[in-house]
């Protein structure tokens, strides 16, 4: 069984060699050519003088290079440090410096672009690696002591990589940084091995299933396509889709069989036409919870297609998951928890709540992180000893408090409430945004909502609802035809003082949507008030 993530591919490549692991633009690599090439890179690191532990930064689009890149990085012992495309200099300056990396692996066009911007770079940065391009590029202006070498010159080594094992460090996943600056969390190769193997244990995957990647491998729910894959023998294609209509013709043209997508995405995909026949077992959602609405849509669409709602956070990848046979029951939970992970919800000092008493979900486990890189102080608030842990073990088991209110039924099922910092104090009541987004969502001109809470002289938080709307009905009619929803839906403490309809909704560099933004652009709607 692989302990080291890159050792899903050799294993792989060992036993079913010819079978297709990757595909982008018609262009495919079998197992054994795709653990050929990372093994050639890896020795090609190595050369360049890339120690054990030392950080590569992977800033690329989806393309087979920067799968290869990754995975090369684990073979070395180096650590991977994936970085979403759509990020821009200063958050890469950021990334880059915070971590100390060692080597970079990106294109021409896109390094051009950080010298353009005089990029800070740290010291640390000794090698850039570009990809293959026919673009030309000025290694000037802020590459002093940085070696610029093309991907087509490297040259041949054979230096054995660095010994690891399961507990080193495998990974650094930074976050979209919407609240600040981005925060990496550090993953061991146990954490990526055991997430692999659960979530394609409890997805049924094997080696017949080939799994569209839309999500950015930035995000721990985008890097778990390859490696729930990788552990199977499955076939990825990898796509950055333009419309949501496109993901549906790659579902149709590629035969795909399990499609991972967050909630923003799939209430697009939710209003348009599914052609038959086609493929697709299994859909998944996590990154938000799915609105009923939605679910309910797919599901009509989608006949037999089964729906998974799962809860994760970066701190240990993934946390729970909804069997699709349970979704009639209770279509609001988000499940039990994953194989070989363990679940409570609990009070502030640590006890264990009733059923359907509100408390902060916390997950112990395999899946755990080790940590926030380069911040003690944050690690140390959310990675603490199991507050139900047994007396008689010997040492203490870490768990991650997740910062996410959930409470339990009595059968076990778990339902997301909110997240702590996002949770709407208003008129002396603790409002979730979720339950004024359920209300919403249905309605026929409402595309996406969300719901904040924002500063109110009298109130203390008065509740402002956004959202994109389908066609174009006028934005007035629409904001009151929601407020005269809500009033008949929910208690007048619950009721929007104002809703804003706009174009569009945005969202951070994982396809979420960006409610800090949103607080922050709001922030004085009510100040006159």
């Amino acid at each position: 069984m692989p302990v080291l993530i890159h050792q899903l591919i050799t294993t792989q490549a060992q036993a079913t060699g010819d079978a297709t692991a990757l595909t982008l633009a018609g262009k495919s690599l079998n197992y054994r050519q795709l653990s050929g090439a990372v093994t050639r890179l890896s020795h090609d690191l190595l050369a360049l003088g890339l120690g054990a532990d030392d950080r590569v930064a992977v800033y690329l689009p989806k393309k087979l290079e920067a799968v290869i890149g990754l995975f090369a990085t684990s073979h070395a012992g180096g650590v991977m440090v994936p970085i979403n495309p759509l990020l821009k200099p200063p958050q890469l300056a950021h990334i880059f410096n915070d971590c100390d990396v060692k080597l970079l692996i990106t294109s021409t066009e896109r390094w051009q672009q950080l010298v353009d911007a005089r990029t800070r770079l740290p010291n640390s940065l000794t090698h850039v690696l570009l990809t293959p391009s026919t673009g030309s590029v000025s290694t000037q202006a802020c590459c002093e002591g940085i070696e610029v070498i093309l991907w087509d010159c490297l040259q041949s080594s054979e230096q054995p990589p660095h010994t690891r094992i399961d507990t080193d460090m495998a990974a650094i996943l930074y976050t979209s940084g919407s609240t600040g600056k981005p925060k990496g969390v550090v993953l061991s190769h146990r954490n990526l091995c055991a997430g692999a193997r659960s979530v394609a244990h409890y997805l049924g995957n094997t080696s017949s299933d080939k799994l569209l990647a839309v999500l950015p491998l930035s995000f721990d729910y985008g890097l778990s396509q390859l490696t729930s894959a990788f552990q199977v023998g499955a076939s990825v294609v990898l796509m950055d889709y333009l419309l949501p209509r496109d993901v549906i013709k790659a579902v149709t043209r590629h035969q795909i069989t399990g499609l991972a997508a967050v909630p923003p995405l799939w209430n697009q995909l939710a209003q348009l036409d599914w052609p038959e026949p086609h493929q697709l077992r299994y859909i998944t959602n996590s990154g938000g919870a799915m609105p009923i609405a939605t679910t309910a849509k797919l599901r009509d669409k989608l006949p037999n297609t089964e729906v998974f709602l799962m809860y994760g956070l970066t701190e240990a990848f993934r946390s729970t998951y909804l069997p699709p046979d349970q979704l009639d029951t209770r279509p609001e939970s988000i499940g039990k928890a994953i194989p070989n992970a363990r679940v409570w919800v609990v009070r502030a000092d640590g006890s264990e709540c009733d059923d359907n008493e509100p408390g902060e979900l916390v997950h112990c486990g395999a899946l755990v992180a080790m940590g926030y890189w380069n911040d003690v102080e944050k690690t140390t608030q959310h990675f603490k000893p199991s507050p139900l842990q047994l007396k008689q073990l010997p040492l203490t088991e870490m768990a991650v408090w997740s910062g996410d209110r959930v409470r339990r039924d009595k059968d076990g099922y778990l339902y997301f409430i909110a997240r702590q910092d996002e949770m709407i104090k208003t008129s002396g009541y603790r409002v979730s945004p979720s339950e004024i987004e359920d209300i919403i969502q249905p309605l026929p001109a409402v595309e996406q909502v969300v719901a904040i809470g924002v500063p109110h002289p009298a109130l203390g938080q008065a509740i402002l609802v956004i959202v994109s709307q389908h066609g174009a009905t006028d934005d007035t009619q629409t904001a009151q035809a929601i407020i005269k929803h809500c009033r008949q839906q929910l208690p007048n403490f619950m009721v929007p003082l104002k809703v804003i309809v706009q174009a569009q909704l945005p969202h951070n560099p994982n396809g979420k949507i960006d409610r800090s933004s949103l607080r922050q652009l709001h922030q004085y709607t009510f100040e006159a008030d």
